[in-house]
């Protein structure tokens, strides 16, 4: 099998667009139902929508007080416009990082799923992204692991990252196949 990978110059928002136009053809090519998307605010995640709206999408945004305080980060324009579609906002802890990040900021040193966290990002943030809400979604329930599903990530805004894998459970981490690669930045 040969198959096409698209590379970035750079990673960041400037890919959005054709990184949406790649997952709408790889997921007509391959039949996939299910597309996880890292969101912050819930853009990324209504232009994944307005482009692929026959998708069952799931968003995925940072858990409250990722950036300090109480708050989300999530617009409420954009969180309209996925609950109207039915689109499912998953909202939680981060699954490469979580508690185990609380212990290396408290106490210093390195858990062992921050240092998987790290082995992926040695392709890219958005791997590693991709990988993590993937794992989070199948936690909540939102999708399947008996298939493959594509995930976009990106690093900071927008999206740079695209990849095709059949998830896994967090307690079943090691199960999880990244199939393809669609789309990422080069390093």
């Amino acid at each position: 099998m040969e198959k096409k990978i698209t590379y970035f110059e750079n990673p960041g928002i400037e890919n959005t667009e054709k990184v949406i136009e790649l997952v709408k053809e790889r997921k007509e090519e391959l039949s996939i139902e299910n597309i996880v998307v890292a969101s912050v605010s819930g853009r990324s995640s209504v232009k994944v929508l307005e482009n692929i709206p026959d998708a069952k999408i799931v968003s995925i945004t940072h858990h409250s007080g990722f950036r300090g305080g109480d708050d989300l980060e999530l617009e409420q324009e954009y969180v309209k416009k996925l609950e109207n579609a039915g689109v499912a906002i998953y909202v939680g802890s981060h699954s490469l990082s979580g508690v185990g990040r609380g212990i290396s900021n408290k106490f210093g040193g390195i858990t062992p799923v921050e240092i998987i966290a790290g082995t992926l990002r040695l392709f890219s943030q958005g791997v590693k992204v991709c990988v993590e809400i993937s794992i989070m979604a199948a936690d909540a329930g939102l999708i399947p692991t008996d298939k493959e599903i594509i995930a976009i990530g990106g690093t900071a805004k927008g999206v740079d990252t695209a990849v095709v894998l059949k998830p896994a459970h967090m307690g079943n981490f090691f199960d999880l196949r990244i199939n393809e690669i669609i789309a990422m930045p080069r390093p």
